[in-house]
């Protein structure tokens, strides 16, 4: 073999290995885009919306009825019987009660039909910590969709509003606190606190199951 045509063979070969890098990029790239596109629209939105979200939750359709010049639409809760707004990250969501935190089977089911309210917690209106979770899968193809109610948990600051809404009544909880703890500390299902609190907890980074991002609230009104 000549030397013009070791030369030719030389740059197919590297012509080849360059095309096969460049399709592992695009692929990597497409498969970016596809695990994380919840993230990225939440986080998109939030920033192109911020400020703008509505505030104010009823139980009626406000357009039922008249409205005063110049105020601001309200939030249904999209489920009256159990439900969550969190008004700053445009969060409307069912809450599946009495699920099994310790259960990936059960409570995996459930977050498929909205956020998780954790078994023997308390209900909204009772005593002690009524506890709600949005975990992510541990098989990642799975972690976006299992999370998405809660992505943007951590824009919650303190003094922040949410809202909980269990059997046509309203109970509105103000942030406290929030914190990132391990995966394996469950205290915080603890539900023999005094007063009433609520915890929403959901895992960190988004998409992940590393850690868990946990926002603590306290009742502050109920209607």
């Amino acid at each position: 073999m000549n030397q013009q045509s070791q030369r030719f063979l030389q740059r197919g070969s590297s012509n080849i290995l360059i095309q096969i890098g460049v399709s592992f990029i695009i692929i990597a790239i497409a498969l970016a885009i596809f695990f994380f596109y919840p993230i990225i629209y939440l986080e998109g939105e939030y920033i192109l919306l911020s400020g703008t979200t509505k505030s104010e939750v009823a139980l009626s359709d406000p357009r039922s009825s008249a409205q005063k010049i110049g105020q601001r639409p309200k939030i249904i809760p999209v489920d009256k019987e159990f439900g969550i707004i969190i008004p700053k990250i445009d969060a409307n969501s069912k809450v599946v009660s009495n699920v099994n935190p310790f259960d990936p089977d059960v409570y995996q089911n459930a977050l498929t039909m909205g956020v998780a309210h954790a078994k023997g917690t308390p209900l909204p209106g009772q005593v002690g910590n009524t506890f709600l979770f949005s975990h992510s899968s541990s098989n990642f193809y799975d972690a976006t969709k299992y999370n998405a109610q809660f992505y943007l948990l951590n824009k919650l600051e303190k003094k922040d509003i949410f809202h909980l809404v269990y059997d046509y009544r309203i109970f509105t909880y103000k942030v406290t606190s929030i914190q990132i703890v391990d995966a394996t500390d469950v205290k915080y299902l603890d539900s023999s606190a005094n007063g009433h609190t609520a915890t929403l907890m959901t895992c960190w980074p988004p998409g992940t199951s590393l850690k868990r991002l946990l926002v603590h609230g306290e009742l502050v009104a109920s209607e």
